[in-house]
């Protein structure tokens, strides 16, 4: 008699010969699997659904991982070890299945005996859901980091907030996108761990109260619970187990029964739903006074849980306060955390009764704050109001360390332009609190995320700062994690990879650099193409399915796929896009290069032109798509819900690397770093980490164009006109002039007249000014796909050249120059 014994694929079941037991010769795992099917699920192998296999073989896998972790924090403590606090409002983890068994180096143990239990392990990974913990780089960042700290055998902790819905699942309607709340959390997580111990009383509001002794006692007005969620974090070959701990919120009384009983059945839960609201939304958009509310309470929970976590941890271990900065180094990844600052002076003083210079001291001893932006209106600052109301004592500490620092300033001889620029206080228009400027004072480390990126740290938003303080800043060039972006996304270039050089570049991305000569070798350079053709497949695959767009494996992957922001200049390369769709109807007899444009990434929920130019890469392929006279030669996609998993199918299956932001504007980059290692060529600007990169690959094996950072200041600072650069391209004429005339959006010929009013009239990003130099290098990237030989050993030139990038030697500078734990 058959029965349905599930073998997984997207969730389905086929007819196998039933399985009542596990076979004698199945392996150990699949006994422990099955039976934690059986008694933690509460399911048979028969009735098993795909997500019970899931959960079983987590839950089993995990056993492991939580020996290692009891392990690594017993060893630590007692050590005495000093411990990193990696503090992030975001942390994009992705999937946690694949990570865990290949960090722990059972991958082939669970494949096995998942096969003997007649379920795909590949199609099991795919059941997961992605965690909604973060929106692009910078949360990504923050989980590499945390995977490298973990390798390096680096007791650490990361803090953040366990978003119930996260930022939004895109959808895209009519071209559109659409937010939709991420339901990653609606059956639970069984990687996580609620510690009901660690809880902490979260205060909002209320006011100052000073004693005849002169100590400040804060009353808060309002406060919720934080509670602590703990996740483990493996590293390589299960060097160490460490703690992501994500706060979610509690309201203190969950219901007022008077109210209830009274009738009011709503009022009565308002405490649960504001408490609720904390921890349900990454970035809620602060375009209203709720709003930005919202947003500094979300900053202020997880940071002041955080910092009492810690604190509580200290004492607890070592009981002196004072020594502090010799157990705990806290980094606060950008201003988001910045506030950590005021709380653990609040903290030090009010609780510990330390006066304000040695606290002051012990506070700057323990942050280090890392910059992500150049862009002043990304600095985040909050109008003094609605920070005094909410965070009365935290104000009266930003005032005083504000004088100290101006006190400074003015002994230093700074002009009152300069103490302009330091102050925490903008006095300019409405008064807001610097939230910058409060983090860059009240750390011993100052460091940007790549060279150039660091350079104009110091001459430009912080120069005042960095003149007051000369020896602050440093670079700390990002990096990513090649297990992730490497061993587990692209496998069989892996396993290439090991053929050619063996095994020392697992453990070592730099050895990577020992594949370099095997770009001469004509055998490895097909089998080179032939695994990245394999990818290429995947994708296509995969792209049918869930949009139902034919994409040609054998074209050119031509890939941006990042947050949709103006500068990152998305617009500048549909602009391209419709020029070359337009030369190609033109000059149908010319030997065009075949080419696939995919584009991804989420706009923020208030960023109209973000929002409008996804509307016209949407109306940009619609158009050129159904078009028979480009002849397949152009195939342009935009991908939904652009998120961790999605990356790990695009990233491998990527010709060439779109990196072209206004130069000066990018901090660093990442997506740069993933492609180039998975064998992408990158076409770019001067900017961020993209310099570095040619530095590592050489000049020949990157197509860089268009004006420098210091061009572009220049060019600003000299009344930059863009009709001049319009006039001057025939090209770049055409394609405005066919987006604004609504050629691609026959439903509203006017939907594109603001968004490229703006190229014509002030064109801030430069579009109009790199387009001619951005088409040119285009041209040259065709040329150079036309020498297949060629092109593939730039590409493999591009793998061994990027192995700096591993996370894993920019953790090992935090560590030494900053954090002093190796």
């Amino acid at each position: 008699m058959d029965t349905v014994v599930p073998t997984l694929f997207r969730g389905t079941c086929v007819t196998q010969p039933a399985l009542t037991a596990v076979s004698p010769a199945s392996p150990p795992l699949a006994e422990a699997i099955l039976d934690t099917l059986i008694h933690r699920i509460g399911k048979d192998a028969q009735a098993a659904l795909p997500h019970d296999w899931l959960a079983a073989t987590i839950l089993t896998v995990r056993n492991d991982i939580i020996e290692r972790w009891m392990a690594s924090s017993k060893e630590a403590h007692a050590a005495g070890a000093k411990r990193v606090y990696y503090l992030s409002l975001e942390f994009l983890i992705g999937r946690l299945l694949r990570d865990a068994i290949a960090n722990l180096s059972r991958t082939d143990e669970v494949r096995d005996a998942l096969t003997s239990l007649g379920v795909d392990l590949a199609a099991l990974e795919g059941e997961e859901p992605d965690a909604a913990l973060g929106n692009g780089g910078l949360g990504r960042l923050a989980a590499c980091f945390m995977e490298s700290l973990a390798s390096l055998d680096l007791p650490a902790y990361g803090y953040g907030i366990r978003y119930v819905n996260g930022m939004f699942r895109q959808r895209i309607d009519n071209g559109w996108q659409v937010e939709l709340p991420e339901t990653w959390l609606r059956h639970g997580n069984p990687w996580e761990f609620e510690r009901r111990e660690s809880n902490y009383r979260i205060g909002f509001g209320g006011e100052v109260i000073g004693d005849e002794n002169g100590d400040c006692h804060w009353m808060p007005g309002e406060s919720v619970e934080a509670v602590a969620v703990d996740t483990p974090v493996i590293g390589w070959r299960g060097a160490r187990v460490n703690t992501l701990r994500l706060w979610t919120a509690r309201a203190r009384d969950p219901i007022r029964l008077d109210r209830f009983n009274a009738g009011d059945h709503e009022g009565a839960l308002a405490a649960s739903v504001r408490a609720d609201t904390l921890v349900r939304v990454l970035y809620p958009a602060d375009s209203t006074p709720a709003g930005q509310e919202l947003r500094l309470r979300q900053e202020y929970f997880f940071s002041s849980a955080s910092i009492q976590d810690i604190v509580r941890r200290h004492v607890q271990y070592f009981g002196d306060i004072r020594t502090l900065p010799d157990k705990a180094a806290i980094q606060l990844n950008d201003t988001h955390p910045a506030v950590s600052v005021a709380e653990l002076m609040r903290i030090l003083i009010d609780d510990h009764s330390l006066d304000f210079e040695g606290a002051w001291d012990i506070t700057k001893a323990t942050f280090g704050y890392t910059n992500h932006t150049l862009l002043p209106e990304a600095l985040e600052s909050w109008p003094l109001p609605l920070f005094e109301r909410l965070l009365p004592r935290h104000m009266q500490l930003v005032y005083a360390i504000n004088a100290k620092v101006l006190r400074e300033a003015r002994t230093q001889g700074q002009d009152d332009r300069a103490i302009s620029a330091i102050s925490l206080i903008d006095e300019g228009g409405e008064r807001r609190v610097r939230m910058a400027n409060l983090a860059f004072t009240g750390s011993h480390s100052v460091n940007g995320v790549a060279a150039l990126h660091t350079d104009l740290m110091k001459q430009t938003v912080f120069a005042d700062l960095h003149r007051l303080y000369p020896d602050r800043i440093n670079n700390k060039t990002n990096g990513i994690t090649p297990r992730r972006w490497l061993f587990e996304s692209n496998p069989a270039l892996t396993s290439l990879i090991q053929e050619a050089i063996g095994d020392a570049f697992l453990d070592d991305a730099t050895k990577l650099a020992d594949l370099n000569p095997f770009a001469a070798d004509a055998a490895f350079r097909e089998k080179f193409e032939s695994v990245k053709r394999a990818n290429k497949v995947r994708l296509a695959h995969h792209l049918r399915e869930v949009m139902g767009v034919r994409l040609d494996p054998d074209a050119m992957f031509d890939v941006q796929v990042k947050r949709i922001h103006e500068y990152k200049r998305q617009l500048l390369n549909i602009l391209e896009t419709v020029a070359l769709y337009d030369q190609i109807r033109s000059n149908p007899d010319k030997d065009w290069t075949p080419r696939v444009k995919l584009f991804a990434g989420k706009a923020a929920s208030s960023y109209h032109n973000a929002k409008l130019i996804i509307k016209l890469a949407n109306d940009v392929a619609r158009r050129v798509n159904a078009d028979p006279a480009v002849r397949g030669l152009l195939r342009v996609a935009f991908v939904p819900n652009y998120n961790v998993s999605l990356a790990e199918l695009i990233m491998p299956a990527a010709d060439l690397s779109e990196q072209i932001s206004t130069a000066g504007m990018e901090a660093s980059g990442t997506g740069n770093m993933k492609l180039a290692l998975n064998g992408a060529l990158t076409i770019g600007t001067l900017d961020g980490a993209n310099v570095e990169i040619r530095d590592h690959v050489g000049a020949d094996d990157i197509i860089i164009f268009g004006l420098t950072a210091d061009e572009v200041a220049e060019k600003r600072a000299n009344g930059y006109d863009p009709r001049e650069a319009i006039a001057a391209s025939r090209e770049l004429q055409q394609a405005l002039s066919a987006i604004k005339g609504g050629v691609f959006s026959h439903d509203d010929p006017g939907r594109y007249a603001g968004l490229i009013d703006g190229i014509e009239n002030s064109d801030w990003f430069l579009c109009a000014a790199d387009f001619d130099s951005y088409a040119q290098a285009q041209r040259d990237v065709d040329a150079r796909w036309a020498d297949r030989a060629g092109w593939n050993a730039s590409a493999i030139r591009n793998v061994g050249g990027v192995g700096w990038f591993s996370s894993d030697r920019t953790i090992g500078e935090y560590a030494r120059d900053i954090w002093n734990v190796m």
